[in-house]
């Protein structure tokens, strides 16, 4: 028995046929094939220069076919054999599918390649009065999914692996294959006629040790004398509220009021924390184990249900697949991967200028809901000379770094609106390499009044093999009107191969 006072349980799913269900759901299957009714299917590898089987079908599996025969030996027992090259990566997204679903239970849930899933169902049972319904409910959601499955509960992963595995209730009668031990050990424990986990379990762990490796540990997890917890494929979040319901729920906007119940929930438990949320994710759960997911972000940790519920709506609405109910959801969870210390606030004098900030953080928060959160950035300076690369994206919930600010009573050195590409402009200049006196942009003259510079920007040497950049002379410009502009005379004269060209690539507030 496991050492704690109060120990953990699993429950293991074997899915011995998941290369046939992962070829099935591709659109084939034994009872679809093209050559007709009845043919039995292997699934096939190449290994050691032979053709073997590393999967079987129900059917092959029946007849006698074992796994590491070789092909050639396989359609001499039986010359109707079918061989279906195996598609590990069809395998590996059956089984997060099915992982996906098995949520619904437990957050700590985990696949076990190539063909297992385990779930820590401690505490969860309760919903399903106790172990066995829980199973039960399992293995009917399996089975409605078409799924072949061996289930199995026990005290340590390994034990309900081997327990789902190998099949039984007695973990002592099972064989020493149940370990998992390397080949070489398993063969040497069969010739020392150690055939079953009884035989080994009263026999000292030393000399074992010494003649087996660590073939004790894994005697140890499999009696539960130590547990080696699964690591789940999702870090369960710190707050999460969950809702079953007996009769399905078949109307979206009753699955929406549910939510924002939950939404209530989840925000209470928050504000308990002294927390907020920073994304809110939302599943709701198929009766025909179908998943639907909404997820919400926030540029602030948030927990006002009122702000949260019109945000989920806002994403419900953008979607271009509306949430279809089918036959009706039987479970709706939310959770809160993301949460941050949100502290109470007070009004200072400056009450104005925080509205405004809040009023943006609302807006940003509406559009990312809208038009996801990867479509909207903020603007931050960045290490670069060259002016249209001076400035790269933030995501919004970022703070960005400081600008640099201009000496006081100086005019800025860069102006807040730049075109790009820049705009070529005709322009008339008392000297070749002088500032320009006149020019025009949207067939429209302006007479420059002032104008300093030039600012000179080379290209960076070290983009010269992918890049044509030329030496910019830059000038601030001035008119009559008071209008200021940002022009730049690209290439210098007799230096740069083609004669200069001018153009605009700003305008000053």
């Amino acid at each position: 028995m496991p050492s704690s006072a109060s120990p953990r349980r699993y429950l293991a799913i074997h899915l011995p046929f998941l290369a046939m269900h992962a070829w099935e759901e591709a659109g084939l299957g034994e009872n679809r094939s093209p050559q007709g009714e009845g043919i039995i299917t292997v699934f096939t590898e190449k290994h050691a220069n032979a053709m073997r089987l590393t999967a079987l079908s129900p059917r092959a599996q029946a007849i006698g076919l074992t796994v590491g025969l070789t092909l050639a030996d396989a359609r001499a027992r039986e010359p109707g054999i079918a061989a279906v090259d195996r598609d590990h990566a069809a395998e590996a997204r059956l089984l997060g599918r099915l992982l996906a679903g098995l949520v619904r239970y437990t957050p700590m849930a985990a696949a076990e390649p190539p063909d297992g899933l385990m779930l820590d169902i401690t505490g969860c049972t309760h919903f399903y009065r106790g172990e066995m319904g829980l199973r039960a409910d399992v293995d009917r959601r399996l089975a409605a999914a078409r799924v072949i499955a061996r289930t199995a509960i026990g005290h340590t992963p390994q034990a309900a692996r081997a327990l789902a595995r190998f099949g039984g209730r007695n973990l002592m009668a099972l064989p020493v294959a149940a370990l998992e031990a390397p080949p070489e050990v398993e063969l040497a424990l069969r010739r020392a006629g150690l055939k079953t986990i009884a035989d080994l379990a009263g026999r000292p762990r030393g000399p074992l040790a010494a003649r087996f490796g660590d073939l004790p540990l894994r005697l140890a997890r499999l009696l539960g004398e130590e547990d080696k917890r699964i690591t789940p494929h999702r870090v369960p979040p710190p707050v999460a509220a969950v809702r079953r319901f007996a009769e399905p729920v078949a109307r979206t906007e009753h699955a929406l009021a549910v939510l924002a119940e939950l939404v209530a929930e989840a925000g209470a438990e928050l504000e308990r924390r002294g927390q907020g949320g920073r994304r809110f994710e939302a599943r709701f759960f198929r009766s025909d184990g179908a998943i639907a997911a909404l997820a919400v972000e926030t540029g602030r940790p948030a927990r006002d249900p009122a702000i949260l519920d019109r945000l989920f709506r806002e994403r419900l609405e953008a979607l271009s697949d509306p949430l279809d109910p089918g036959f009706g959801y039987d479970l709706i969870r939310l959770d809160v991967p993301r949460a941050e210390p949100m502290g109470v606030t007070q009004p200072g004098l400056d009450a104005p200028v925080e509205e405004a900030k809040e009023d943006m953080v609302a807006l940003v928060d509406r559009l990312s809901a809208r038009m996801g959160r990867r479509r909207l950035s903020r603007a931050q300076p960045h290490a670069s000379h060259i002016p249209e690369r001076a400035v790269a994206p933030l995501p919004p919930e970022a703070a960005p770094a400081a600008w640099g600010a201009t000496e006081p009573g100086e005019p800025p050195l860069r102006p807040l609106l730049l075109f790009d590409p820049p705009q070529p402009v005709e322009v008339v200049a008392g000297t070749p390499d002088g500032p320009p006196k006149r020019f025009t942009w949207r067939r429209t003259a302006y007479q420059v009044a002032t104008a300093e510079g030039p600012e000179r920007i080379a290209p960076e040497w070290w983009r010269r093999l992918t890049s044509t950049g030329r030496t910019r002379d830059y000038y601030r410009i001035e008119d009559g009107a008071g209008h200021r502009f940002w022009l730049f005379r690209s290439g210098l004269f007799g230096d740069e191969g083609d004669p200069p060209r001018w153009y605009i690539h700003g305008r000053f507030a």
